[in-house]
């Protein structure tokens, strides 16, 4: 019959009409893909078969397909809006249930997890104290407390003491270690200072003046001083010897030693501070002027957290207001061998099926995932222009089929009113 024919292409160019309606609606949807509807025809049969000039029976919906291709990329301020360019899908975990999509509008809860606008957990590798990232699949959390602070344990300073300074004692016979005095600049060659932090993260400065005591061996003397006072340890100066090429040979009498232990008393509540290493490696000895070529510690005070950044593989950094950062994960990306048989179930994220293949998980930039990037959102991947021609075809097909079946009732009306 000619009425189930166009009533089948009514229903055909209906699906075809709402797939395109909801491309259209969600051309602004960050992350959405669209779909498109595929059409098969129809042929009746029998176990006899079927004749070569057998007519068609309609039409039926075969597939409603999703198109995955890349969506431009719309930049924000916000660090936690991230857009994947490439391949991949973020993870996300609601209540149990793994999801998938391309949607990075991400921002904090109360307790300082990474979720989305429906409170879905972003899902990633979590790293350790040391910064370095695991393998296994965790909520992705920002601490969002205070960092706590880290007492310095080791010194690094490299220097260059000029070769041509003299021996400052006048007496004779000299006694430079007597004669120092860290008020007045006349009795040591050069000084420098660096900041340290004790158990409680407070700061204390570290004071370093250097004495030459012997023009011929170039020694000289370091007296330490910690915030103005004598550390515990060493109770005197501490000797350094250079070779005659400039180099670092000594130090506190031991050949071939660059550190030294350093002890005092923070005062304050804080845990006294034993064994402070204080290392001079590379130092030198040249006839040119006093200068610090590098100097770090490991010790910082408490800090508020003060931003978070993202790089293109995915690590997380968290930026603190004492000038740390912190590793706290990496952002894991999902594959499927079959990314069109991913449910969709709505929020523009994905559910896996038996047809989608199993999970692939990896870091961005890895084998064939994208790379992450940071203060962007994917928009949808909708050509308006193509949508609105699709509905004008939509429409049309609508139509045509109508007309179909008015044709078709008025050449039955005239089979029965024959007489």
């Amino acid at each position: 019959m000619p009425f189930n024919t166009a009533l089948s292409g009514i229903r055909a160019a209906n699906t075809d009409l709402k797939v395109t309606g909801n491309n259209i609606a969600n051309a602004s949807t960050t992350g959405f893909k669209n779909s498109r509807a595929e059409f098969g025809d129809v042929y009746a049969s029998s176990l006899l078969g079927s004749g070569s000039n057998t007519p068609g029976a309609g039409v039926n919906l075969q597939k409603i397909r999703q198109q995955f291709s890349q969506g431009n990329l719309n930049f924000t301020e916000n660090q936690l809006d991230l857009a994947i360019n490439g391949a991949g899908m973020f993870i996300l975990d609601n209540a149990g249930d793994k999801l998938y999509g391309r949607d990075g509008t991400f921002g904090l809860d109360k307790d300082g997890y990474i979720v989305n606008n429906t409170g879905s957990n972003l899902q990633g590798f979590i790293a350790d104290d040391e910064g370095n990232v695991g393998g296994i699949l965790e909520d992705l959390r920002v601490n969002v407390e205070n960092q706590a602070p880290n007492a310095s344990t080791e010194l690094n300073i490299s220097f260059n003491l000029d070769a041509r300074e003299t021996v400052l004692d006048p007496n004779v016979p000299a006694d430079p270690a007597a004669y120092f005095d860290p008020a007045d600049p006349a009795t040591y060659n050069h000084a420098t200072s660096a900041t340290v932090y004790d158990s409680l993260g407070n700061p204390h400065t570290m004071s370093q003046y250097f004495v030459k005591t012997d023009d011929v061996t170039n020694s000289w003397n370091v007296h330490v001083q910690i915030d103005g006072a004598n550390p515990t340890a060493p109770a005197g100066p501490v000797a350094l010897v250079f070779d005659t090429e400039g180099a670092l040979t000594s130090v506190d009498g031991v050949s071939n030693a660059t550190e030294f232990a350093l002890d005092y008393d923070p005062g304050n509540g804080a845990t006294p501070v034993a064994g402070l290493a204080v290392d001079f490696a590379n130092s030198t000895q040249f006839g040119s002027g006093f200068s610090v070529e590098g100097l770090t510690q490991d010790g910082y005070t408490t800090g508020r957290l003060a931003g978070i950044d993202i790089d293109e593989q995915g690590l997380i950094f968290a930026r603190f207001t004492n000038g740390e950062a912190q590793t706290i994960g990496q952002v894991a990306l999902a594959s499927f061998n079959n990314l069109e048989a991913l449910k969709p179930v709505g929020s523009t994220l994905w559910a896996q099926t038996a047809d989608s293949g199993e999970l692939i998980v990896g870091a961005p930039g890895s084998a064939s995932f994208g790379d992450i990037q940071a203060g962007a959102l994917e928009e949808s991947n909708v050509d308006l222009s193509e949508q609105l021609v699709n509905l004008i075809i939509a429409q049309r097909n609508f139509q045509a089929n109508s007309k179909t079946i008015e044709t078709a009732n008025q050449t039955t009306q005239t089979i029965i009113n024959l007489r």
